[in-house]
């Protein structure tokens, strides 16, 4: 796939939240791409938005959204996942988009969602950008030359203080670790080790934010007798910078990286990312080593997940990498680890009877 595109297509975008205002717009402005329009149902938000980035046209309704006349587009839509078919209704078929994660609520929506896309033969994506952060792309370049040897262990552990109330809408939802933070990690291991056997969950809320459906997570990805993937999350961290850590590991035969995601410590605000890996030589252990990484998880990953989409939308490769097709596999894997944790472990007084 070229590293550059020839051709950077507009894009609309649909929604105007913070994720938009964070992430979306400012990973768009450093990849030069042409944000053509933008629209909301707060028509307040868009134009506060389009100001701030100038974008040349705000639209009244979705109506006004599909009859700009440029060809092609690609169609950001970044709106709660139970408003995501409705959006997709108005799009003339064929459309390019990019649908912000999650690919619905539940699975039952993610399996609506991909028939949709099918039936109006949509070029559709969904916006799981970790797969593209920077220090992620490095890691796998060092993955695909044999650096580490045989991948045998992923682990993902995060232990901080994120402040949910930046996020109202998640105080309504029956779910919330997992289906809005975890699933970017389940999405990252399967996009390294492909899907799992099957999954073992327990996600729990907290004392202090019992309004919160859930806010910390323990997940066991099932990949059989010799490969370990792990993912442990804990939001509640309060006691300061001192002990918290975000981290991402991988471990292979010949060697490890260690990926320190600066972006949940202290957030918004975050602290600095830390690439490090080691490579065995010969019998030797060898020497962790530091390599420089220019760019970060937001905004920087936002650019590859859109870039997936133009590659597609223009024909350089037949599907995007993060396609419909495949990320309905992540909802399976969320919808399994939720499956797992309101089954709970094997009872105590079974053993013991």
């Amino acid at each position: 796939m070229k590293e550059q595109l020839s051709y950077k297509a507009p894009i609309i975008i649909i929604g105007a939240g913070g994720i938009v205002n964070d992430a979306h717009l400012p990973a768009y402005q450093l990849a030069g791409f042409n944000v053509a329009g933008i629209y909301d149902v707060d028509k307040e938000k868009a134009k506060a938005l389009a100001l701030k980035f100038n974008i040349p046209m705000v639209f009244e309704t979705m109506e006004d959204v599909v009859r700009l006349k440029v060809e092609p587009v690609v169609y950001d839509v970044a709106v709660p996942g139970s408003a995501i078919i409705q959006v997709l209704d108005h799009l003339p078929a064929g459309s390019a988009v990019l649908i912000q994660k999650p690919m619905g609520t539940n699975y039952q929506e993610a399996k609506a969602i991909l028939k949709f896309a099918h039936d109006k033969q949509l070029v559709a994506a969904i916006n799981f950008q970790l797969r593209y952060a920077p220090f992620i792309k490095a890691a796998r370049k060092l993955i695909q030359q044999g650096a580490l040897g045989q991948v045998c262990d992923m682990e993902i552990n995060v232990n901080v203080y994120t402040p949910w109330h930046l996020w109202t809408f998640l105080f309504e939802s029956p779910r919330v670790e997992i289906l809005y933070h975890s699933i970017h990690y389940i999405d990252l291991v399967r996009s390294f080790l492909g899907n799992p056997g099957g999954l073992y969950a327990k996600t729990v809320k907290h004392p202090e934010m019992s309004q919160l459906a859930s806010v910390r997570s323990n997940i066991i990805m099932d990949y059989g007798d010799t490969v370990r993937a792990n993912i442990i999350t804990n939001h509640c961290h309060k006691f300061g910078l001192a002990h918290q850590h975000s981290y991402i590991k991988f471990e292979g035969t010949q060697g490890a990286i260690k990926i320190n995601m600066g972006l949940l410590m202290n957030y918004p605000h975050g602290v600095a990312d830390q690439f490090q890996y080691i490579t065995l030589t010969g019998k030797e252990p060898g020497e962790w080593k530091t390599l420089e990484i220019e760019g970060s998880w937001f905004p920087h990953a936002f650019i590859g997940s859109m870039e997936q989409v133009m590659h597609a939308a223009a024909g350089n490769i037949p599907k995007p990498d993060n396609s419909v097709d495949d990320c309905i596999y992540t909802m399976a894997c969320v919808e399994a680890a939720y499956l797992s944790s309101e089954r709970g472990g094997v009872k105590l007084n079974e053993i013991i009877s």
